[in-house]
């Protein structure tokens, strides 16, 4: 390894960690995906769809960025919660760089104690005021911007719109120039330290997010109990996992019809996801309580 320091030293190689932090809600998982160039991270409208510190690497012969995409930060309620919370709590520990984005309609002083940890930062702190698209004009922004200034004095300030694409790749050319001389961590065709099964959850949890209401996906867990690659197809079982009899109805639905609608819609992205024909299988059963169990919370990858 301290061969490597020595190489990349002389070739100029910049590695490093930019870990994404902030509230639920304020687009993290939509910036990170941006600036991957990849969909690593689902995206709903609704919090807490991030429940796992996910990585995203970009790499060119001269650096590679490693992203991490966190939970946002709340009060815990729950044990699953609590693991969620120490991911984002983790991510300060292990930057190089930190992107703490807020965006134009919440308060800045939501969480405050993570805030203040934020502000105690050494490292390169770059603040991202998400969603400026929904600004009426300049002085609104202007008027944000002075209230970050004096909460995070020593962080550098970009407006975004991740969604809009506008100014991300002003706020990447910064990351890049912070970035220290390292050698690469992870293999140059890397794209996320996630293995494939993963990203086939993230895609059906996405999918309930997105076709269940109020406490029903929150209270959803997905496990791939096979995933059979061939050439030209994957073959994956899996299983939702919900805590009450009734909510295995409602996942059901009449006839099978809303299992059938997550089945055709997850399906759908997998492929899109790894170029292959899925054959898709979906199984429901009950965990009672499962979010506040931490033998069924080690089994999901909440708790190491």
């Amino acid at each position: 390894m301290e061969e490597e320091k020595i190489q990349s030293v002389e070739t100029g190689h910049k590695s490093g960690f930019v870990n994404i932090v902030g509230n639920p809600n304020v687009g993290k998982s939509t910036l990170m995906n941006d600036l991957v160039g990849e969909r690593i991270s689902i995206i709903t409208s609704k919090a807490q769809t991030t429940r796992h510190r996910i990585m995203g690497i970009v790499n060119t012969p001269e650096y590679q960025i490693v992203y991490s995409d966190t939970p946002g930060v709340l009060k815990p309620k729950y044990k699953l919660q609590e693991s969620m919370l120490e991911f984002s709590e983790g991510a300060l520990t292990d930057a190089d760089i930190l992107l703490y984005v807020s965006d134009v309609v919440e308060d800045p002083e939501k969480n405050s104690d993570f805030l203040d940890r934020v502000a105690k930062e050494t490292i390169p702190v770059l603040l991202v005021i998400n969603k400026v698209d929904l600004l009426k004009d300049n002085a609104e922004l202007d008027k944000l911007v002075e209230q970050w200034k004096k909460r995070l004095p020593n962080a550098e300030i970009f407006p975004v719109s991740a969604k809009e694409h506008f100014n991300v790749d002003n706020l990447k050319a910064r990351i890049v120039e912070l970035l220290p001389v390292n050698p690469p961590f992870f293999g140059k065709d890397a794209l996320t330290d996630k293995p494939a099964r993963f990203f086939v959850t993230e895609i059906i949890r996405e999918k309930l997010l997105l076709n269940y209401d109020k406490e029903i996906p929150y209270s959803t867990e997905v496990l791939v109990e096979k995933f059979e690659e061939k050439e030209n197809s994957i073959h994956i079982m899996s299983v939702i996992y919900v805590e009450r009899d009734s909510q295995k109805g409602i996942i059901i639905g009449k006839g099978g019809e809303k299992i059938k609608k997550v089945g055709i819609e997850a399906r759908a992205d997998i492929e899109k996801f790894f170029g292959k024909k899925v054959f898709l299988e979906m199984f429901v059963k009950v965990e009672k309580d499962w979010r506040n169990r931490e033998n069924k919370l080690r089994a999901f990858g909440y708790i190491e």
